[in-house]
């Protein structure tokens, strides 16, 4: 078996914060939130990494990584771009928005050749989440149907204080495997109630604390990139008729498809471990606290990277 990679979604710009929230130091010794993430991997097992990003910036990630986390991992870089279409199609006149997640991954398709595990660069997971992958990942080999894993995560563990936040809702058989997925684009507390609203607020669904979301931290056999190059040209065409300027390729919308086609299982592995994240410039201080205490009671040493 191929050994795992890990590919780190890194080309958003982070709209609602304002900014460039990958490269926000949140550590106490100047750490990003990234710089988390691979230390855990790194513990776990995975020994490379591929970001995926906008190529205007290169410069500053490698910037970033040198001197740090290229002190252990190999990392590579592959570029999310407008222009990265199948043959015969082209970007819609004044589009400007990023293709999804899922063509985030796609952008990885040249430099991973076996299993790995996809993140994004601005959450932290917690470590119990990539020993949990790296261990299926390690093992993971196709057989009737793709096998596939995802990280799950108490919905309470992922909320903010400072608004809405966008979870893939999750469905789970009594084995422990994933049913199916629903993209909910705005879930937040109201009253001390977890709730999600589909018509910008106009209604609200309770959501109970304890159902299972996804962070987007995937696990997947070389077999997804194959589907999602075989299946982006029909998504192109529905977007260019429905929605040309903001249609957007998510990931769990295709794992979702496979899993309800019965053409792929996907395992859930649950994590207790609180998730963090500057979904909103407001959640800065709170990841910073946060980050802190993990330094403090050992969980992380004070400089990550120290050879």
């Amino acid at each position: 078996m191929k050994q795992p990679v890990l590919l780190v979604m890194a080309a958003g710009m982070g709209s609602r914060y304002g900014g460039l929230k990958q490269m926000d130091p949140v550590g106490s010794n100047g750490e990003l939130i990234i710089d988390f993430s691979l230390y855990d991997a790194w513990k776990a097992g995975f020994e490379k990494v591929v970001f995926v990003i906008k190529r205007e910036m290169e410069q500053d990630f490698r910037r970033l990584m040198e001197g740090r986390a290229a002190n252990r991992l190999q990392i590579e870089y592959a570029f999310q771009e407008l222009t990265d279409l199948p043959e015969g199609f082209s970007v819609p006149e004044g589009r400007v928005k990023p293709w999804g997640t899922g063509h985030a991954v796609l952008a990885g398709r040249h430099v991973i050749d076996g299993p790995f595990a996809v993140i994004n660069a601005d959450d932290f997971y917690g470590r119990q989440a990539f020993r949990h992958i790296y261990d299926f990942l390690a093992a993971a080999q196709d057989g009737d149907t793709y096998q596939f894993c995802m990280v799950g995560y108490q919905i309470e563990n992922t909320l903010t204080e400072n608004g809405s936040v966008a979870r893939g809702v999750c469905s789970l058989g009594e084995d422990g495997m994933l049913k199916n997925i629903v993209e909910r684009t705005k879930i937040q507390r109201n009253g001390g109630i977890i709730q999600f609203t589909e018509d910008d607020g106009a209604t609200w669904s309770d959501l109970p604390e304890g159902t299972i979301v996804s962070m987007n931290l995937w696990g997947f056999t070389h077999s997804m990139m194959e589907e999602l190059e075989k299946q982006f040209p029909a998504f192109l065409i529905h977007a260019q008729e429905n929605n040309p300027q903001k249609a957007e390729y998510f990931l769990p919308f295709v794992a979702d498809g496979l899993v309800r086609g019965g053409r792929a299982s996907v395992k859930v592995l649950k994590s207790t471990d609180k998730w963090h994240g500057v979904t909103y410039r407001e959640d800065r201080e709170t990841v910073v606290s946060a980050l802190a205490a993990l330094k403090e009671d050992g969980t992380y040493p004070h400089d990550l990277w120290i050879k």
